[in-house]
């Protein structure tokens, strides 16, 4: 499909593992969002930053932007943190208006499950078909291939 964009956030790499099969398998555009401010490296302190941006609603500026009005399905995927989409996911999806496309969320953990973050994603995309979203710990291991591929026939989108 040449009508799909994959755009996620990622921190540690396991969000983009998803998102390079996700664009493997659909044959779509993958881009990576990028906070101008990159997050720390250490865990304490990207834990200590992160939970205070959730807290106060922050959308931190982004480096550069992914166009989305070619797309008709549009793959967003973030890490769980704290039972939400990361900020810098956050910013993007206020930023573009993804009413009348298919969206449909990818989520790494680290054992959080995917929290709510299907919900936000729906809440943020009015309009949007909101499909549900791939919950997936950690990269997915040797799993990940079979796991998209699963995710993708149950909502609907040939790989």
């Amino acid at each position: 499909m040449s009508d799909v964009l994959v755009a996620y956030y990622s921190h540690s790499g396991n969000t983009r593992a998803i998102a390079e099969c996700i664009g493997r398998r659909t044959g779509g555009t993958v881009t990576s969002i990028f906070p101008i401010q990159a997050y720390p490296k250490a865990y304490d302190a990207v834990v200590e930053q992160a939970k205070k941006e959730i807290r106060a609603g922050t959308m931190p500026d982004l480096a550069g932007d992914a166009r989305t009005e070619p797309f008709d399905v549009v793959f967003v995927g973030t890490p769980n943190w704290w039972s939400t989409m990361a900020p810098p996911l956050k910013t993007f999806l206020s930023r573009h208006d993804l009413a009348g496309k298919v969206v449909a969320p990818f989520c790494s953990h680290g054992g959080g499950g995917g929290g709510h973050i299907e919900q936000d994603i729906r809440a943020a995309c009015p309009g949007a078909d909101v499909k549900t979203a791939l919950v997936v710990s950690g990269d997915g291991g040797d799993r990940l291939d079979s796991l998209v591929e699963a995710w993708l026939g149950e909502i609907g989108i040939p790989s």
